[in-house]
């Protein structure tokens, strides 16, 4: 039988996720930089027939925005092993059968991670370019900084990344003993009020569209959630 760890040894052991983390996200963060180029083109797709050409206004600005591509680009690469680090911190609170589910947790959460991402770049980001580039066009020369449009697309993509976690998170929560479905379902209002304020945030645009666009796949993922956590619960538990 495992003994329990202390505080400090909580703490320590954190640091270590944490710093094998970063390691992993840094040495492939400099393995991109040398496709980084190719994965800009890529992400400049979306703006096809909108923006001409993407500029800089900085000596330094080219090279910062190979960087934050790149940074992308490892993040995504090395999701797994951040997703392990994840799993091989919060397994000791998880019942013994649950801890052997390692390798379907890194699936899944990679799974809904790029299918979250993939759902930014090809549903969210083209209409939400399109709406923002529609303002001013008789009075304005749209000149759009390289910068400004890879951390608007990141962003977006990032985001969405996250939020198709939340399956994977009401799993995690209720083997944990932290929720069930009875509470999700019974915080059902006040979850959509919280899902389109966090829509609100997420999409940088003000319109309706867009934001029902990121809103409505996170009302449904909450619905899943809600299943999610009542299958996972134990069985005696939710007969009570």
């Amino acid at each position: 039988m495992e003994k329990p760890l202390t505080l400090v040894g909580h703490l320590n052991e954190l640091r270590k996720r944490i710093i094998i983390s970063l390691v992993s996200l840094g040495i492939l963060t400099i393995f991109s930089l040398a496709f980084s180029s190719y994965v800009l083109k890529i992400l400049k797709l979306p703006a096809g027939g909108l923006i001409e050409k993407l500029v800089f206004f900085s000596p330094q600005e080219g090279l910062v925005i190979y960087m934050r591509v790149a940074f992308l680009c490892g993040l995504i690469i090395s999701m797994p092993v951040i997703l392990y680090q994840v799993w091989a911190f919060i397994a000791p609170a998880l019942e013994e059968n649950t801890r052997r589910s390692a390798c379907l947790f890194i699936i899944f959460c990679s799974l809904f991670f790029i299918i979250g991402c993939l759902f930014a770049y090809f549903i969210l980001i083209p209409p939400a370019l399109k709406f923002l580039l529609s303002f001013g066009k008789e009075d304005l020369e749209p000149v759009i900084s390289a910068s400004k449009y890879i951390s608007f697309v990141t962003t977006l993509i990032l985001g969405c990344g996250l939020v198709f976690q939340m399956p994977i998170l009401s799993l995690i929560l209720t083997k944990a003993g932290i929720i069930n479905p009875k509470i999700l379902r019974k915080k059902y209002k006040y979850a959509v009020v919280i899902i389109l304020i966090a829509a609100a945030v997420i999409t940088p645009t003000p319109d309706a569209f867009n934001m029902l666009l990121l809103a409505c796949p996170m009302i449904f993922l909450y619905e899943i959630s809600i299943w999610v956590s009542f299958f996972a619960k134990p069985r005696q538990k939710v007969a009570e």
